[in-house]
């Protein structure tokens, strides 16, 4: 098991723990993340299970990247519409925003090829 730390910046983050809850598929990647919080009572927190192989071969079986990045744009979109907005948000937001379009652009072009 591996321990994400990358998120940690505040007491909110310090006090979610991301663990990788599985071994690389054919592909390099993990498909299991659990999120635990980190409290007196111990871990507890919901497991992020990704796409694991080909659709036409697994099925659908998971969530994507892209399925992600939606839920994190409509997030800070939320938050910019509201009192919390601030150029940090718009910048994380534009970044968002270009990840899922590339992510987009690359399942396109390979439903293209086939693959």
């Amino acid at each position: 098991m591996r321990e994400l730390t990358s998120h940690k910046v505040n007491g909110v983050n310090d006090g979610l723990q991301i663990v990788v809850l599985d071994e690389p598929g054919p592909g390099g990647a993990h498909h299991k993340y659990g999120i635990n919080l980190l409290t007196n009572q111990g871990c507890s927190g919901p497991i992020i299970s990704f796409q694991n192989g080909p659709i036409k071969e697994a099925g659908v079986n998971g969530v994507t990247n892209e399925s992600l990045l939606a839920i994190l744009i409509d997030r800070l979109e939320c938050f910019q519409s509201g009192p919390f907005a601030c150029e940090e948000n718009a910048e994380a937001l534009d970044d968002l925003r270009h990840a899922l379009r590339r992510l987009r652009f690359r399942t396109k072009t390979r439903l293209a090829r086939g693959v």
